[in-house]
């Protein structure tokens, strides 16, 4: 933890869209550094809405955000260096191989070559890609690109690892892989803020967790405070009292 400067502060953010969607309504949130942290809600509840406006693809129309203290607009580049991204869309470009896009990424973050080229290799590695570095990613299986999107998103050393929606579409076996890489990450003291349509999978990893509806966060607080709060024995349960619709929303 740095000087006990929380990882995230998000404080009234609002945003609503030029069609008139009320997207975020004051939402207010802090993620301790080295938190392990869930974001749930239904689809259109903010979601997307928050993480692009900490990760400054979206400018929120009032509220200010913090990422170890640095203003997420005003100290943009510092901000968003100590930020790493695994999107729910796989977005890589089909014509660079494996490395080359971990490579190019660290480039773009103004990671030195030579230890782009170290880091790529520790991180090809631990995600079981080294025989796949020279492959094309469009040649690879759903599974080996989302391990490709994790190690993207690492390449820089961020302090904080946004995951959204990280295993959709991937076996069983595969998920509970990627937990097992998540949780080393996190366990090594990397902030981690997840968002997940599989409760789950936020009861198994996430120590907080948000719910988030109607762009207004819903309830807050550890998985055990939750489900004593709400009277439930499950995550799922919490989240059909306090949403009260399925998660296909």
């Amino acid at each position: 933890m740095m000087n006990g400067t929380p990882a995230l502060k998000v404080e009234k953010l609002r945003k609503t869209y030029s069609t008139g969607v009320l997207a975020l309504d004051g939402v207010s949130l802090v993620v301790e550094a080295g938190r392990f942290f869930g974001l749930l809600g239904p689809n259109g509840a903010g979601k997307t809405t928050l993480i692009n406006s900490v990760v400054s693809l979206a400018r929120p129309d009032s509220g200010s955000v913090e990422v170890f203290g640095r203003d997420a607009y005003e100290e943009f580049r510092e901000a968003r260096r100590m930020i790493g991204v695994s999107p729910q869309e796989i977005n890589l470009d089909k014509f660079l191989t494996v490395e080359e896009t971990l490579l190019f990424h660290a480039g773009y973050y103004g990671v030195p070559k030579a230890k782009a080229r170290e880091r790529a290799g520790e991180l090809l590695e631990r995600f079981a890609l080294t025989d796949k570095r020279k492959q094309r990613v469009n040649t690879l299986s759903g599974g080996m690109k989302r391990r490709v999107l994790f190690a993207r998103a690492l390449m820089h050393d961020p302090k904080v690892l946004f995951l959204d929606e990280p295993t959709a579409g991937v076996d069983v076996e595969l998920r509970y892989k990627l937990w097992g890489y998540i949780r080393e990450l996190n366990h090594n003291g990397l902030t981690i803020l997840l968002t997940t349509h599989y409760l789950e999978e936020a009861e198994a990893l996430c120590e907080e967790i948000a719910l988030i509806n109607g762009g207004k966060i819903a309830a807050h607080g550890t998985s055990e405070e939750l489900k004593e709060h709400y009277n439930a024995a499950s995550i799922e349960e919490v989240y059909l009292k306090v949403v009260g619709r399925d998660l296909s929303g």
